[in-house]
């Protein structure tokens, strides 16, 4: 059944401060990043106590924010930002790029390793199957932004939404009446958010806890984590609308988030095939069984 978007993105406001569902969303990431992983730590699964975690966990929110928005304006926006500055700094209308939030969080595992002296890729492997769970909050809330939607689509489970620039300047009570009749049935699009949340959250996370509930040689859950999302993202792509100022890069299809994801797909298969060599991180001592 075709559904028209009606979805406020203020979720609450307190007089002049309106709170954003997208927020939430980034919100809601970390709490449930810091839980998963705070379960690893006590396993045993990082040689580092809960504060060390909290500062990894500090360093990533901070590479994720930096490198999500600076990636958004380098690699899909960098002359609409040039001409309004100010936008960079409107985290709550969206505008987050997954690759350069990847960028972002790998510098900070980098650092945060140096400073407690582990390997990079044990710190990676640690970190992967904390992500998808927040790559899938952050599709719902690209949902109900009522962004980065999909093509057109005939299937019974397309979505209007009222930011389609065929819309621009209609009313809810015009689009409510319209969809009603079903004058509008023909604009209704993939939910390629939904898509996403489903691929990149439900699916990554079964896949890569469930890989990453025993030890596993190092670089191999980093590998299976860039292989699928470098996959899911690359077939998404085909039934979502390409960014409206790059379009398609080549052949008519080939998108940015396409041309992107390809190094991922490449990383990973090499990833996977390093590991086959490399040495297995063994848990600790959980920290209850030290005591």
């Amino acid at each position: 059944m075709i559904h028209l978007h009606q979805i406020d993105p203020v979720a609450f406001a307190f007089g002049p401060v309106r709170v954003h569902w997208y927020g939430l969303m980034y919100a809601l990431a970390f709490v449930t990043a810091w839980w998963l992983g705070s379960r690893r730590i006590r396993a045993g699964r990082l040689p580092v106590d809960a504060n060390a975690f909290s500062d990894l966990l500090f360093y990533g929110m901070i590479g994720v924010v930096l490198g999500g928005r600076i990636g958004s304006i380098l690699f899909y926006d960098l002359d609409g930002y040039l001409a309004e500055p100010l936008r960079m700094f409107k985290l709550w209308e969206g505008g987050m790029s997954f690759h350069g939030g990847l960028l972002g969080v790998l510098a900070a595992a980098w650092i945060w390793s140096r400073k407690y002296r582990l390997h990079f890729f044990d710190t990676m492997d640690f970190v992967a199957p904390l992500v998808p769970a927040g790559l899938g909050f952050g599709r719902i809330g690209n949902y109900i932004g009522a962004e980065l939607w999909g093509k057109y689509t005939q299937a019974g489970w397309g979505v209007v939404f009222p930011t389609d620039p065929r819309f621009a300047g209609w009313s809810a009570e015009q689009l409510q009446a319209q969809f009603a009749s079903g004058a509008l049935d023909a604009f209704a699009r993939h939910p390629s958010q939904l898509y996403q949340a489903f691929l990149e959250g439900v699916a990554m996370f079964v896949a890569l806890w469930w890989y990453s509930s025993r030890p596993r040689p190092r670089y191999a859950v980093s590998g299976l984590f860039a292989l699928l999302y470098g996959v899911f993202r690359f077939a998404v792509e085909f039934v979502r609308v390409p960014d409206a100022d790059i379009g398609y890069i080549a052949f008519g299809w080939l998108t940015m988030g396409q041309l992107l994801s390809l190094p991922l797909v490449l990383l990973g298969l090499f990833l996977l095939w390093k590991s086959h060599t490399a040495p297995t991180l063994q848990p600790a001592v959980p920290l209850e069984a030290g005591r």
